[in-house]
């Protein structure tokens, strides 16, 4: 029989006061939850399985309304995400629902938004998709690959990450549509894949990120990627999952 493992946590981080960010896989979600061990769920390969994170727009008020809202309408939307296209639809749906979630609510939640990062598997294959500057990447042996498309502007000479966000689910005055990102690659057993929020990106250089998951797999490779993140100084929420397939 061939699984899907998924290793998760999400943690606000030292700096922030709360966490913002929020996570999904299949029917499981985390919401503004602070989680310093992972957790591993397994699940049957067969049926679409859905794993994402979303980042809460910092600076912005409820940013962790948001990305909630899209993680639960993602949990329900999965089993449903068995193509492009799909997936296509239940983004622009989740955008439609923070816009209208968020009202004229001048004074409390009109701004509110959140990035959006993640993969369905499917036996075969990986859809992976983003809306913002949440990272999915492949995660072969010889070397890690983003296959997300961050929504940023380039960066300044010297600078390696940028703040600024050229779309995300929400996040303004008026509606917006997006365009969001999504891929389809082939997917077989022994593939693991890392999706995570820039919270463990910005501070966590990639070659970093590419040695621990060389070292560790499943709920190791994410309680290891987490302390990286920390010991750089844990300035923003930090959400990740490490997904595997493999037979059983």
């Amino acid at each position: 029989m061939t699984y899907v493992a998924v290793s998760a946590l999400s943690h606000p981080g030292l700096i922030r006061e709360r966490n913002e960010d929020s996570l999904v896989a299949g029917p499981w979600t985390l919401c503004a939850t602070v989680t310093e061990t992972p957790q591993t769920l397994m699940f049957p390969l067969g049926t679409p399985l859905v794993v994402a994170v979303a980042d809460g727009i910092g600076g912005q008020p409820g940013g962790e309304v948001a990305s909630g809202l899209v993680v639960r309408r993602l949990a329900a939307a999965g089993p449903a995400l068995a193509d492009e296209d799909h997936v296509r639809e239940a983004l622009h749906a989740c955008n439609r629902e923070v816009y209208e979630a968020a009202g004229d609510d001048r004074d409390g939640l009109a701004t509110m938004g959140t990035t959006v990062a993640g993969a369905v598997v499917l036996p075969g294959s990986l859809l992976a998709f983003n809306v913002g500057d949440s990272r999915v990447f492949a995660a072969p042996r010889d070397g890690l690959l983003q296959v997300s498309v961050d929504d940023n502007p380039p960066p300044e000479p010297g600078q390696r990450t940028v703040s600024l966000l050229t779309q995300a689910l929400g996040g303004t005055w008026k509606y917006r549509p997006i365009t969001p990102h999504v891929k389809a690659t082939p997917a077989a057993p022994g593939d693991r894949y890392l999706i995570c929020t820039d919270g463990l990106t910005d501070p966590v250089p990639n070659d970093v990120l590419d040695d621990l998951l060389e070292e560790y797999d499943d709920g190791r490779a994410a309680f290891e990627l987490w302390k990286a993140a920390i010991a750089a100084g844990g300035p923003d929420n930090i959400t990740l999952a490490v997904v595997r397939i493999a037979d059983g």
